[in-house]
């Protein structure tokens, strides 16, 4: 199992690990602050002892991080690696004003994410609404600004898993249930929201800037997608 870093501090930009396993550009190591495609959130990527990580993912209980070309790494040595932290960071202000606009969403008209991918430029929400009117989706984001502007901290933690969903709202998925393990780990936005969540977030809304929309397309029965993205999204 590979320790989760980037659960232990989400600024963490390098870190030092040592190799588990390294065979066909997928290398696997004791410890990781690189995300890991999840949870509709995309990967990070960056470097690691000088060669590049094109994307990470999990297989099992490990990630794997797949390099670019063939690399030279050998078990049980030590690495270095280094996050690209700009697109990292960019992904987690998108991440957290996700988080923000699926609960004013839900909280005023009652619908529930049916898909979503979270990136470093744009990312997209699918809600499981029969309607959306245009009107009703600039309230909804100019609500998200409002709760941004607030400047809320940001907190991660972790609850059994039989207190954590007798919480209201904890679940916002239309069809899934957080994973079937002992503890779950909750992402709260002060008083506002609260999430079973294992993706990257920043400490406080302020870090966020002000969500701006894009657009918004019909994906069939029930399903509205919402285009979106943050002023100033690469400063």
């Amino acid at each position: 199992m590979t320790r989760k870093l980037f659960w232990e501090d989400m600024y963490m930009k390098e870190f030092e690990a040592v190799v588990v396993s390294f065979s066909n550009s997928e290398l696997i190591l004791d410890s990781t602050a690189f995300y890991p495609r999840s949870g509709g959130l995309v990967s990070d990527t960056g470097f690691i002892s000088g060669v590049r990580v094109q994307e990470v993912y999990y297989k099992g209980e490990d990630i794997v991080h797949r390099i670019e070309g063939e690399g030279d790494f050998v078990n049980g040595s030590a690495v270095r690696g280094t996050i690209d932290w700009e697109r990292r960071y960019r992904i987690m202000r998108m991440h957290t004003a996700t988080h923000i606009l699926s609960s004013v969403v839900n909280k005023e008209s009652g619908a529930l994410i049916t898909g979503n991918k979270v990136g470093p430029d744009v990312s997209h929400v699918d809600f499981s609404l029969e309607n959306f009117e245009r009107e009703k989706l600039f309230h909804f984001v100019e609500e998200t600004n409002k709760i941004i502007s607030l400047n809320l901290e940001v907190k991660t933690y972790f609850l059994k898993r039989e207190e954590a969903i007798k919480i209201p709202g904890v679940v916002k998925l239309a069809e899934a249930m957080p994973p079937n393990v002992s503890e779950l780990r909750i992402v709260q936005i002060g008083d506002f929201d609260i999430q079973a969540d294992g993706g990257v977030h920043v400490r406080n809304t302020k870090e966020i800037g002000r969500v701006s929309l894009l657009k918004m397309e019909n994906k069939g029965k029930n399903n509205r997608r919402v285009y979106f993205t943050l002023e100033n999204i690469t400063s």
